[in-house]
């Protein structure tokens, strides 16, 4: 980008200006010109820091703006100051020490820093840091980030989706019905003929195919983006990692593992490739697998909620305390075996701060806007290469072959082996498919979470196999199924006693 720029902004983090001016200095040995955003300009106030910008501005050379991101304040000044961006050619580069030197020189002629007490936001902050109180109220704040979830998402589909598909949408896909009449189009599009309309179960393009995504999937995706902002925007997240830095170092990663968790949790893809800020390929591909193997994506978890949710909550629990038992048992397991670094990182805690409710809406909505573009067309493609499959009679002979595979091992009705094949091109598609199975609610928690363990849906496959190497990610495609057969054994024996 540094090549291609015609100007730079420099986004400065004012309360930590010391450290922030050490890229500044490099900017400025180049030939493009820079402008400078003293950036979080609030807080210095707050923590009895005065820094002179206008001194500052002089000693650099180039324009410097102070701006408040979460309000505004400053930006307008910033954009009208670009065309006043410029080179410094006085600064010559420099070693290393001498740029640390001149910092140094700078920080002692434009900064001041005073004595304050701390305040009651410094009290919490300190809190939610150490490991003997912070361990408990991150327990506590994502207990109650994911009832949010839960709670927001139930009353979207509740209030707004469900009215919207039987009010309005129903009409209209009946009288689409009647007009097609039986055959392979309505049956491609709408579902069997004759049979009352079910958008869960029909399995048509414009009825399980629309309505998953949208009227089951999309509520808890909103709530969960919604959320996943807030943690995000406050500063919550740096102290999570910083928390729990010692768990994932057992794991075979750092704190910073538990970005692509989280973001899995919404959509394995993002989770996917944010494995990519990992530093050694020991990390990458522990972090990857155990991203596949044990965190379903809040789609598959909608499904997973409105499936079990029915028979309690128990049986929810069921699944995720086996994916959590899961996700750190082998973790262990594979930080033993794979070979590599898994190297120390200093991560940087910044102040809590008040999000902004304007900023936390637009994330959401890019959020979910990406969800849509990548989730629909997925979700269509595989309603239609189901049906087909069904139309030739082949999922028919699959559910025959793998019969005997799921009755025997795993405890499931054959007819079940299908949907684990569907999981590949869409997770929560297939666990919808398990409800016409008539199973047990028993039956169900090992079905959904094979499902979750056995492979990524085919987006996820796809990121993977760029960000591991086809090598690598036949690896990990091998730990994932021998792990999903040796669980659903397991959990036959210990929930059905058979």
């Amino acid at each position: 980008m540094l090549k291609e720029a015609d100007v730079v902004i420099n986004v400065v983090d004012a309360t930590n200006l010391e450290r922030n001016l050490y890229l500044a200095l490099e900017l400025l040995e180049g030939d493009i010109p820079v402008i400078i955003a003293l950036n979080i300009w609030d807080e210095t106030h707050h923590l009895g820091i005065q820094i002179d910008e206008k001194e500052l501005e002089n000693l650099l050379g180039i324009p410097i703006v102070p701006t408040v991101a979460l309000t505004g304040e400053g930006i307008k000044t910033l954009v009208s100051r670009i065309k006043e961006a410029k080179t410094n050619e006085e600064v010559k580069p420099t070693s290393r020490e001498g740029r640390w030197i001149e910092i140094g020189s700078l920080i002692e002629k434009v900064e001041r820093v005073e004595h304050r007490h701390h305040t009651i936001r410094d009290r919490i902050s300190d809190l939610t840091i150490r490991p003997l109180t912070g361990l408990p109220l991150a327990a506590g704040i994502m207990f109650l980030s994911f009832w949010i979830v839960r709670l927001i998402g139930e009353n979207l589909i509740g209030y707004i989706f469900e009215p919207l598909f039987e009010e309005l949408y129903r009409p209209v896909i009946t009288g689409l019905s009647n007009l097609l009449g039986p055959g392979f189009i309505h049956n491609l599009l709408i579902g069997q003929y004759g049979v009352e309309i079910d958008f869960v179960e029909s399995m048509g393009m414009l009825t399980t195919g629309l309505f998953v995504p949208v009227g089951m999937v999309l509520p808890y995706i909103i709530a969960f983006y919604f959320v996943l902002s807030i943690l995000e925007d406050t500063g919550y997240m740096p102290r999570l990692a910083t928390l729990l830095d010692n768990v994932f170092h057992k794991l075979g990663m750092h704190g910073h593992g538990i970005v692509p968790l989280f973001l899995g949790l919404g959509c394995n893809v993002p989770g996917a490739l944010s494995t990519r800020t990992l530093e050694t390929r020991k990390q990458r591909f522990i972090s990857a697998t155990l991203l596949a193997i044990a965190v379903p994506c809040m789609a598959q978890m909608a499904m997973v909620f409105g499936i079990l949710g029915p028979y309690g909550i128990q049986y929810i629990g069921l699944v995720f305390f086996t994916l959590v038992f899961l996700y750190i048992v082998m973790g262990l397991i594979m930080n033993k075996f794979v070979k590599g670094e898994s190297p120390e990182i200093f991560l940087e805690i910044p102040a809590y701060r008040r999000p902004s409710l304007k900023v936390i809406l637009k994330k959401t909505w890019m959020r979910v806007r990406w969800f849509l573009k990548e989730a629909i067309p997925f979700l269509f493609a595989g309603v239609l290469v189901i049906n087909i499959l069904y139309s030739v009679g082949f999922l028919q002979w699959l559910g025959t072959v793998l019969s005997p595979v799921m009755q025997g091992l795993f405890g499931l009705p054959g007819e079940s082996g299908v949907s684990m094949i569907i999981g590949f091109l869409r997770k929560d598609l297939a666990v919808g498919m398990l409800l016409p199975l008539g199973m047990s609610p028993m039956q169900l928690v090992i079905a959904t979470t094979m499902l979750t363990i056995y492979f990524p849906c085919v987006a996820t496959f796809a990121v993977l196999v760029k960000e591991l190497g086809i090598k690598d990610m036949l690896k990990s495609a091998a730990i994932m199924v021998g792990t999903a057969v040796t669980v659903g054994f397991i959990l036959k024996l210990v929930l059905l006693g058979v």
